[in-house]
């Protein structure tokens, strides 16, 4: 085993049988964004493994992976990070494991030689990994509970085995760069195919996340090791040990992902989410510091968009100074990055409803101030009911108490973005009661449950849930949380910087789901539990902020303005009429009217930026896919 310490959120790469070693090369470079800070290839007769590091825990040369076990038999390539592994670390020495390095990768090696599988169980992180058992001929393959870090394969056809952090990685190996027509061609495919194996390219799949698989002799078998419905904990039912309980939790989770020897930030939007981390963060770091915590993590950066319904600067400043810092304010010009879209869509590498100009930009920023490492605020808005269209759910929980139905209904209106005409206006209270009560009943009736897999929707935890509790769940696991999980891994590796998410420690998952919608929506207020449990460490007026923005890309109005010659000229372009992804008619109308027109909505620009992404995502991988 090697000495020293090493960073483990890198990308990774493997491949089973013979292949040349420039070849193995050029995929792993495609990676390289991904772990700026040196590359290895390790091979046997019957595999080669890939490794780019991002360099947090250490930044000498003797942490490089693939990584050894000391008795030689396992060799990992690990992307990830167990932020318990001190705790687990210190387990093992007392089973008389004797360790040389200071690295989580060392722990996940020595907890896979005592306990196998069932090591993953007692990971608290996020990890795609690779295990090479060379006595065996084996291939051990892992990922994180939730999906947080990606993990791509293919079964090649001279019937090599392949699998990388990345598609841009495999695409050479195919021999060929075909899109998925299939998955294209279905409607609202962006919010479910993420979990599922299918890709937006032919011939590569998604390791599914909360598997560990194994593949042996051409065949690779997957077995599920996590389900949360399985792990809901016993909870107060009192409100207020319920606080308390959140708190504790909170604050552990925070305090074991600031372990760091490198300075860690937050990009900080001004809301709940990230300013409850930042100022538990903020909060921790005044207590003595101990296990590796990271005490230097004074850098907030906050992403601007002058002139437009989205901008939340103002908010996000006002936490900052409350915390005794200065903001790093980037502001996002899309006129001055647009000439990055095709190199951005290619590290992006899926699709989504609005650009990522804006979020790689932020992540760029961060990149350039020498922070590798944020703490954000992913994950809170689907697991404690951040999101206004979710609220009403709970009008069916509330039954025919008249108290709680006007709360709710009061905490749907006040979170509506006012001010603006790219929102648009909320008829009565009385209306919006009876439509979705209409709504939701008639689609009950048509389409049962139609995006809950029977291993879900029979399961006794299931059935226990509350109305809320099962929207939030489909939102958290199924739909609109693991897409954003995949999103952010992409936005922030694109720039070598690695995003930590305390809302979505397994922990804090698992007492979500116990909760009951009253404790989620309480008193006019959604997320009410966060609000208490952090109100008195954060500026009262940020965490009782009613109105919801969040951070996007304001698409209306850089389509009206700088962007509009882009846009213009694309579906004037030959390549845009001839794109076999979409309908260049129905898409270039979707786009004029977003230009041309008057009182355009928000979810306009989301419906034609939706549309037109097929057509830039290909053309993307056929510009960049070469360089």
């Amino acid at each position: 085993m090697r000495s020293g310490r090493d960073s483990e959120m890198c990308g990774i790469f493997g491949i089973t049988g013979a292949i040349a070693k420039e070849t193995a090369g050029s995929c792993l470079a495609k990676l390289a964004h991904r772990g700026p800070d040196g590359s290895a290839l390790w091979s046997d007769a019957s595999v080669t493994l890939g490794h780019v590091r991002l360099a947090i825990l250490d930044l000498s040369t003797l942490a490089t992976q693939p990584m050894r076990s000391s008795c030689g038999r396992y060799v990992i390539v690990f992307n990830g990070e167990i932020y318990n592994f001190l705790e687990i670390r210190r387990e093992l020495e007392q089973k008389g494991h004797i360790f040389t390095t200071e690295s989580d990768t060392e722990v996940v090696l020595v907890a896979f030689r005592e306990w196998r599988e069932a090591c993953l169980n007692r990971f608290n992180g996020m990890w795609s990994m690779a295990i090479w058992d060379r006595d065996a001929g084996k291939l051990f393959l892992a990922r994180d509970r939730f999906g947080k870090k990606p993990l791509f394969y293919a079964s090649l056809a001279d019937g090599r085995f392949a699998f990388a952090s990345e598609m841009k990685a495999l695409v050479p190996l195919l021999g060929h760069f075909k899109p998925n027509t299939r998955l294209f061609s279905k409607p609202g495919f962006i919010f479910s195919y993420e979990t599922t194996d299918e890709t937006l390219i032919e011939g590569i799949k998604r390791f599914p996340a909360a598997s560990y698989g194994w593949y042996e002799a051409g065949n690779l078998s997957i077995t599920t090791w996590w389900n949360t419905l399985d792990t809901i904990p016993a909870i107060p039912a009192s409100y207020d040990e319920q606080v308390e309980m959140f708190r504790e939790l909170f604050l552990d989770a925070c305090r074991i992902r600031m372990r760091s020897d490198v300075p860690i930030g937050t990009a900080l939007s001004g809301g709940l989410d990230s300013s409850a981390i930042f100022c538990a963060m903020a909060r921790l770091s005044r207590q003595e510091s101990h296990d590796r915590m990271q005490r230097n993590f004074q850098h907030a950066f906050v992403a601007s968009f002058p002139g437009t319904p989205l901008d939340e600067t103002k908010y996000a400043k006002q936490v900052a100074e409350y915390v005794g810092v200065q903001a790093h304010v980037v502001p996002i010009e899309a006129g001055n990055i647009i000439s990055n879209i095709y190199h951005y869509m290619y590290l992006f590498e899926e699709i989504y409803i609005t650009s990522p100009l804006p979020f790689v930009e932020v992540y760029r920023s961060i990149k350039e101030n020498r922070i590798s490492v944020t703490l954000d605020g992913h994950g809170a808005d689907e697991l404690f009911g951040g999101y206004s269209f979710d609220y009403l759910y709970a009008l069916r929980d509330a039954g025919f108490n008249h108290r709680s139905v006007r709360q709710i209904l009061e905490t749907y209106y006040s979170a509506w973005p006012q001010g603006s005409s790219q929102f648009k206006s909320l008829g009565p209270m009385w209306k919006t009661f009876i439509d979705w009560h209409l709504r939701t009943s008639a689609r009950e009736i048509i389409r049962p449950d139609h995006i809950v897999p029977a291993s879900v929707s029979g399961h006794p935890t299931w059935k226990r849930f509350d109305t809320l509790g099962k929207r939030l769940f489909i939102s958290s696991h199924l739909s609109i949380l693991p897409t954003l999980l995949r999103n952010y891994d992409h936005y922030s590796m694109a720039n070598g910087v690695e995003i930590r998410m305390p809302f979505m420690d397994h922990r804090i998952v698992s007492f979500a789901m116990a909760l009951p919608w009253s404790s989620k929506i309480r008193n006019g207020y959604s997320k009410a539990i966060i609000r208490d449990a952090m109100a008195r460490d954060m500026p009262h007026e940020i965490a009782f902020r009613k109105s919801k923005i969040g951070f996007n890309s304001p698409i209306v109005d850089w389509m009206k303005g700088s962007l509009k010659s882009f846009f213009l000229d694309t579906i004037e372009s030959l390549d845009f009429k001839t794109c076999s992804l979409i309908d260049p008619n129905v898409v270039a109308g979707l786009v004029r009217h977003v230009i041309n027109s008057e009182g355009v909505l928000f979810a306009d620009g989301e419906k034609a930026w939706t549309a037109i992404s097929p057509f830039l995502w290909e053309k993307a991988f056929k510009t960049c896919a070469a360089l």
